[in-house]
């Protein structure tokens, strides 16, 4: 049966549709025009409470039951363990996953969403001070990135959804204000992320 991904063209949107093709389940886009916010509307607040996007349907849940989900990592989390691709079974190794995949939630997508934020500030102060904190918080986690990924191949070791998720906001990279040859592991990782054909349907497909 076919998953509903409500969403929109957004960093935390292509996270969802890169790990649906990955996982080959299939899935159907419900646009949600968060410029016209559409994300306020109660059919779409009935199952995303706070009014974000991402938000899965999934027609056949657990026990063939529907179930829904909102926060991109949430749902990366019931997608990875609903087909048992891209998270570990063994405990020790889904550490790592959990690890990495916190790490993008927590910062490398608040952060850089700052820096998406102040280069709109029309108000020339105020956007020098904040592209000035948030850039600097963000080329530091490319730097934390850039360590681990001197390590591993993949983030958690093996490709798992932690790298759909960093994925989702490295493909702003140039909004950021970063230039990938700085950090060449990540520069690395991204070309060989973005090489496989599913990760490709993944952000060809129309999410808005």
């Amino acid at each position: 049966m076919t998953i509903e991904l409500w969403t929109w063209n957004t960093p935390n949107g292509r996270k969802i549709s890169v790990a649906l093709e990955e996982m080959r389940l299939p899935y159907t886009v419900k646009p949600v025009n968060i410029s016209k916010g559409e994300q306020f509307a109660p059919e779409f607040l009935a199952f995303s409470p706070n009014n974000r996007i991402p938000a899965i349907k999934d027609p056949a849940g657990p026990d063939g039951a529907p179930i829904t989900a909102f926060e991109s990592g949430a749902i990366l989390i019931y997608l990875g363990v609903k087909t048992g691709l891209f998270w570990p079974a063994d405990l020790r190794r889904q550490v790592p996953v959990l690890e990495w995949l916190m790490w993008q939630m927590g910062g490398f997508g608040p952060m850089p969403g700052q820096v998406h934020h102040f280069l709109t500030v029309e108000n020339e102060q105020d956007r020098r001070y904040g592209l000035e904190r948030y850039s600097k918080e963000t080329r530091r986690l490319y730097g934390v990135a850039d360590r681990r990924l001197a390590q591993v191949e993949f983030f958690a070791g093996d490709i798992s959804i932690a790298d759909f998720a960093i994925l989702g906001w490295a493909w702003r990279h140039e909004r950021h204000q970063v230039d990938l040859p700085e950090f060449p592991n990540v520069k690395r990782w991204y070309e060989t992320m973005m090489a496989r054909p599913a990760t490709q349907r993944g952000f060809a497909v129309a999410l808005s």
